[in-house]
């Protein structure tokens, strides 16, 4: 079972960009109420998709490169990488199902 990474700025390029795998990176912050509700989803899609999925989170405040970099507005938002590049963004908290849909777009079918 996989689990959710926290990450900052400075290990972003190695953890995400450089990464092996398609990486979710969720941006929170911790005055955020919708964030508090995105935890347990992105805990589910880390044991559901953890084979073939890394999910990091990084908090926005302490992180302003990444922030600015990928352009987040609003907290929760997801970013979702492959090979360095980004695939697909998303802004504002989203059940597992909007989850699974966007996740199941990229990713091939595992198991």
């Amino acid at each position: 079972m996989s689990s959710v990474i926290t990450i900052q700025d400075a290990e972003f390029g190695a953890e995400v960009l450089k990464a092996p795998q398609p990486v979710l990176v969720y941006f929170w912050a911790s005055w955020c109420g919708p964030c508090r509700l995105m935890a347990p989803v992105l805990e589910w899609a880390a044991a559901e998709y953890g084979d073939r999925l890394k999910i990091v989170k990084m908090e926005v405040d302490p992180n302003p490169e990444a922030v600015a970099q990928y352009q987040v507005e609003g907290v929760p938002a997801l970013r979702l990488f492959s090979d360095g590049e980004l695939l697909e963004a998303t802004e504002g908290a989203i059940n597992k199902q909007k989850l699974e849909g966007f996740l199941k777009t990229h990713l091939s079918p595992g198991g």
